[in-house]
């Protein structure tokens, strides 16, 4: 499967520590690429024969219920988890191999972030910019850089063990863009980020798209999904069960010519299951207490004729409602299962 390519307009102030990821070989290829990954522990294929490649300004979102394989997928990517067949490869260069071209180019936050806590954050970012090799002067500049882009400026000088846990995420991100990748791997970043926080980390991420970097991004908050990435990807089990454009997940299914709607009604009706599952076409009715979601047809005409039925039947029908086509949608209408 292929991403397309995402066209994108030139930043209107670009920065030393912002700056295009197309130096190296990218610019005209895949910025990354798994070619048949697969991620073995024992009997258990957490990753099954995942391909898919991501270009400069790409935003795939990886989407599934937990278990479905998504950090491990991730861990692959950023070189930690070793794969037991396929191939990952960063600007052209192995992952697997430990290339030093292929591991300066990406940068990956976990979920859940290691850090030293009694290090203050600027004095944890400069011990990470020693690892990087720069030097004090332009260490500081990042850092003062990074810092103002995730919004912890005044949060420089405190012990990370005194920070939230949406903090901590942010002092994470930071880590992370600090060498300037390529490549950015993101697992649940937005957790623990209130409402504020969340708009911002959007911003961020279009930022680093139109920054010409290929970002891909795990989350279970499919609302911001939607908005921010340019391509989507539907796991389970191991398996990259859809993968396409936003705008292509959303509209999957669409040809089935029918749809999910929900009944409010004027005031709980004993019985109401057993009635609409009278109906000819209706199917996965489910109830709970004034609020009824099923399947039907999704032409008007029929749907017209199902209201008519219902308030025929005696159905208190306060509102009627089609679901329109989207991310979360399409989601629901995989029929995945949360893994036990």
């Amino acid at each position: 499967m292929k991403v397309e390519e995402q066209k994108l307009a030139p930043s209107q102030a670009p920065s030393p520590f912002f700056s295009r990821a197309g130096d190296g070989g990218g610019a005209n290829g895949p910025l990354a690429a798994a070619a048949g990954a697969t991620v073995a522990f024992g009997r258990l294929l957490a990753v099954r024969d995942v391909s898919f490649d991501v270009r400069g300004g790409d935003l795939l979102g990886l989407i599934g219920p937990n278990g479905a394989g998504k950090t491990t997928l991730l861990r692959a990517m950023a070189g930690i988890q070793p794969l037991t067949r396929g191939k990952i490869l960063v600007m052209g260069h192995d992952v697997a191999r430990a290339e030093p071209e292929a591991l300066r180019q990406l940068g990956f936050t976990p979920d859940t972030p290691v850090f030293y806590d009694n290090l203050t954050v600027r004095d944890f970012l400069r011990f990470i910019a020693l690892g990087y090799g720069l030097d004090s002067a332009e260490a500081d500049d990042r850092i003062g850089f990074w810092l103002e882009k995730v919004w912890l400026s005044e949060k420089a000088n405190q012990r990370i063990k005194a920070l939230s846990r949406g903090m901590r995420q942010r002092v994470g991100i930071a880590r992370t863009l600090l060498p300037n990748p390529a490549l950015v791997l993101l697992d649940e970043p937005a957790a623990g980020l209130d409402p504020a926080g969340r708009v911002q980390f959007r911003q961020l991420l279009c930022d680093l798209r139109e920054q010409g970097k290929a970002i891909i991004i795990s989350s279970h908050i499919l609302a911001d999904m939607e908005e921010y990435c340019t391509h989507i990807g539907i796991m389970a089990h191991g398996q990259m069960l859809q993968f396409g454009t936003v705008a292509q997940i959303a509209a999957h299914g669409d040809g089935t010519g029918r749809c999910r709607y929900t009944i409010v009604l004027a005031r709980p009706l004993e019985g109401v299951k057993a009635t609409l599952k009278e109906i000819g076409g209706v199917h996965a009715v489910q109830v709970e207490r004034d609020r009824v979601v099923f399947e039907y047809s999704s032409d008007r005409t029929e749907a017209a004729a199902l209201l008519a039925q219902l308030v025929s039947r005696q159905v208190p029908v306060a509102s009627f409602v089609p679901h329109t086509s989207g991310l979360e949608e399409a989601y629901l209408r995989t029929g995945i299962r949360q893994v036990e």
